[in-house]
């Protein structure tokens, strides 16, 4: 098996889970089924041990007792608290109502969503989790389809943030790629490369240029245009029969005849976004660091959970100072926003405890050496992109996909186009399609992290989410391969390409999609 202990055993635990979800739609035991298959096999052919393992060994050891899982997994139940609380203070309906007299449309709604997206763009988790819960009753009310809300959140959160130069991101792809120029002997500065590589980050780009084109057009194309179709005419934001991932509890609507305010929802965020930003400079700062290196050596799980806790006793004394709620009220309310998020957490869990499976079983790297003969030539940017694209969908995510790949793929990019101590187009090229490549898994894997927090903020069935979204990514995808890698290869200045890369998709919205007619 090359020199690996399972192979090609490895693809079986996420392509059953993948095959399983989209056929069953039951996200939750797809996983479990798919763990337990990894489990198995790593149990040698044992199902009775590989089933015992999946709960012990992979759910609980490896997933929950995981430090950064287990401070997402508490971050997403804070945060639900406090949107909770802020449903029961009026805040939300108040937001809604005040963007309503700014959105006169449905195309307004949406705009106003992917703008806050990418102002959010120093964390993709945050991101994700403030606009959905933010939006949804907003887009809600214009008859926005749950899989478009998520689509959109989606689609500015990962791609906005690996491309921030002051987000959670900064410092991994910093260091990798100052490990991998220090590997080929380039002297070169890491913050000047990773801003000479953003060009070439064609499909973090082009996703973003979709996501817009889509919302200005007004049009839709494939299973979207389906779900919009269904959202419009009958006013079902999600398919009947489908399981959004949020439950509205009694105890988080506001009371009859409570007038909320604007700042009983903003003050509350605002604070979670202070508290983010200056969490992140504060816990990953050390001496003699700028704010970008303590932005990156932060734990973005840690400093999420300060802020969610922290934005969720702001709501909780604006409850009980300014709305006279008692403390037991305020408390339930809370409660109720934490149940909420109770389907969403326990789908992320299963979905750690798989990339928990998928890493021992060493698929990502098995990924690596069984594509690594093909990566040579003109051809390198292009082929280092699929592999990434694939590795990431696969995994289910971006950082282990950037860890693994980054350090073989400068040295095979330096060989090929003759670096010899600089730094060539071909490097830097490359870079970007790691960088970008890695996105496209946390974009839309059902079993990446960042695509099941965007379906639970946004309240919509994951699969849907990932159903209708799948043709979106694919097509920036493929815009990105044709008109970005492949000829940016063969020299043709990226200058030229993004715009043409971005004309190309207009042109696709403008020929393939279509308008909602009412």
């Amino acid at each position: 098996m090359d020199g690996f202990t399972y192979g090609a055993l490895a693809l079986i635990p996420p392509a059953l889970a993948i095959i399983l979800a989209v056929v069953t739609r039951q996200v939750i035991v797809s996983l479990v089924l798919g763990i337990w298959a990894g489990a198995t096999i790593i149990a040698g052919w044992n199902p009775l041990l590989g089933l015992l393992d999946t709960f012990s060994t992979y759910l609980v050891h490896n997933s929950l007792a995981d430090s950064w899982n287990i401070g997402i997994i508490v971050f997403c139940l804070v945060i639900g608290g406090m949107v909770g609380v802020i449903n029961k203070l009026g805040g939300t309906k108040a937001i809604a109502d005040a963007v309503v007299l700014k959105a006169r449309s449905g195309r307004t709604t949406q705009l106003s969503t992917a703008l806050m997206g990418i102002i959010m763009f120093f964390d993709d988790y945050a991101n994700s989790m403030i606009v959905g819960n933010t939006m949804r009753p907003i887009t809600d009310r214009y008859r926005i389809s749950r899989e478009k809300l998520s689509y959109i959140v989606d689609s500015t959160a990962a791609p906005v943030s690996s491309m921030a130069p002051v987000s959670t991101w900064i410092a991994m792809e910093l260091g990798l790629i100052a490990a991998g120029l220090k590997s080929i002997n380039v002297e070169a500065n890491s913050l000047m490369v990773f801003f000479q590589s953003v060009p070439f980050r064609f499909y973090s780009i082009f996703s973003i240029v979709l996501a817009l084109t889509l919302i200005i057009s007004q049009k839709d194309f494939g299973p979207m245009y389906q779900a919009e179709l269904r959202a419009r005419k009958t006013g079902a934001v999600y398919e009947e029969g489908t399981t959004p991932m949020i439950v509205e509890d009694k105890d988080i609507l506001p009371d009859a005849g409570c007038v909320g305010s604007v700042w009983d929802a903003a003050i509350p965020i605002i604070v979670f976004i202070l508290v983010t930003v200056f969490g992140l400079y504060y816990n990953g700062h050390e001496a003699g660091k700028g704010i970008i290196d303590s932005f990156g050596n932060a734990d973005a799980s840690v400093v999420l959970t300060w802020a969610a806790f922290i934005g969720s006793i702001t709501a909780i004394l604006i409850g009980i100072v300014k709305r006279k709620f008692s403390l037991s009220s305020a408390v339930d309310s809370w409660m109720g926003g934490l149940r909420s998020m109770l389907i969403a957490v326990v789908i992320l869990a299963f979905a750690f405890a798989l990339k928990s499976v998928i890493g021992e079983m060493q698929l990502a790297q098995w990924l690596v050496a069984v594509t690594g003969g093909i990566l040579s030539g003109k051809v390198v940017p292009l082929l280092t992109f699929i592999v990434a694209m694939v590795v990431a969908f696969a995994t289910g995510t971006s950082w282990g996909t950037n860890s693994i790949l980054m350090p073989l793929v400068i040295p095979v990019a330096a060989g090929v186009s003759g670096a010899d101590g600089t730094l060539t187009p071909t490097i830097i090229a490359s870079i970007g399609a790691v960088l970008t490549g890695a996105v496209f898994g946390d974009h839309c894997s059902p079993i990446s992290d960042t695509t099941i927090l965007s379906s639970m903020a946004s309240g919509a069935d994951h699969i849907s989410h990932v159903r209708t979204q799948i043709p979106y990514a694919a097509t920036a995808a493929s815009i990105s391969a044709l008109f970005g890698f492949l000829p940016v290869g063969f020299g043709v200045p990226v200058w030229f390409l993004l715009p043409f890369g971005a004309a190309i998709l207009i042109l696709i919205v403008r020929f393939l999609g279509k308008k909602i007619e009412l």
